[in-house]
């Protein structure tokens, strides 16, 4: 039996994972009380296995501090009984998600009158870090918009295989932020950059003309043969270590020529050797 347990700040996305998830299958169940996490399991998961093989349940602050306290031994309860569980906890920029309730003029779960909403979120940021440290996997949303994060949970929860590891390479820009559930960061703003060469600045590491400029490249080939080899030596040790996801990223100075060419070749060679591989452009719209 599969259980999905999505947690995160207000604002992070845990709707559009919810609902991602119900699309994939699974009998979803938001904003459950921690106190009724294992009643749960225990007298309706358990009791129904046809009907909840598939379970995805919705965690926030709503719940009471001390409950969100107690939820590791909950968790620990309930892999005892010989559930797959897997918590995935959804975080984003502060200023993003402030930007985000601006827009929406919905109210947070933990506003009041003397209480901004900025203060909300520091308090619901502590309040969830018992859930935080236990997360299996921790997706920041802060540059990901609605059908990209659909498009990565159904890769890495709702289609994954269950016998390989799952890669993705993502490319940035350092100049916007380094991807904050990244595994390994690789910096190629070293590498010659397209961008100085006129007829290659509006054009993105997808287009042919820049594929031929980075390919002539001997310190380009040099530089991707190096984090192939780190990769394929690396990522299995992963995968014997019980490990399903591995997030590589890779970042130029506006992530939109070498970065994005890098994880075009990356993934490709990695496509033939593992078929969950997932490729994420985060700064090309």
């Amino acid at each position: 039996m599969k259980l999905v347990i999505v947690s995160g700040l207000s604002g992070s996305g845990k709707s559009i994972a919810l609902d991602t998830l119900e699309d994939c299958g699974y009998y979803c169940i938001d904003n459950l009380p921690v106190t009724l996490l294992e009643d749960f399991v225990d007298h309706v998961m358990l009791k129904d296995p046809a009907t909840y093989s598939k379970t995805a349940i919705g965690i926030d602050a709503r719940n009471r501090n001390q409950k969100l306290a107690d939820f590791p031994d909950s968790l620990s309860s309930i892999r005892n009984k010989g559930i797959d569980c897997e918590l995935v906890y959804m975080e984003a920029d502060e200023n993003i998600i402030l930007k985000r309730y601006s827009e929406t003029r919905r109210r947070h779960p933990l506003t009041t009158e003397s209480r901004p909403l900025r203060e909300a979120l520091e308090i619901e940021r502590e309040m969830l870090r018992p859930v935080a440290t236990r997360a299996d996997i921790v997706i920041d949303t802060s540059f990901t918009h609605y059908h990209q994060l659909r498009d990565l949970l159904k890769n890495r929860l709702g289609e994954k295989g269950k016998s390989s590891l799952s890669i993705l390479f993502q490319s940035f820009g350092f100049k916007y932020g380094i991807p904050l559930d990244a595994d390994f960061v690789f910096d190629a703003r070293s590498l010659p950059n397209p961008y100085w060469a006129p007829e290659l600045r509006g054009l993105t590491g997808k287009h042919a003309e820049v594929i031929d400029f980075l390919q002539n490249e001997v310190i380009v080939k040099e530089f991707l043969h190096d984090i192939g080899y780190f990769i394929g030596r690396w990522a299995p040790r992963f995968e014997s270590d019980n490990r399903s996801y591995l997030t590589i990223a890779i970042g130029c100075t506006g992530g939109q020529h070498r970065s994005v060419y890098l994880v075009e070749a990356l993934s490709k060679h990695f496509q033939t050797i593992t078929p969950n591989v997932i490729v994420r452009h985060r700064e090309l719209r």
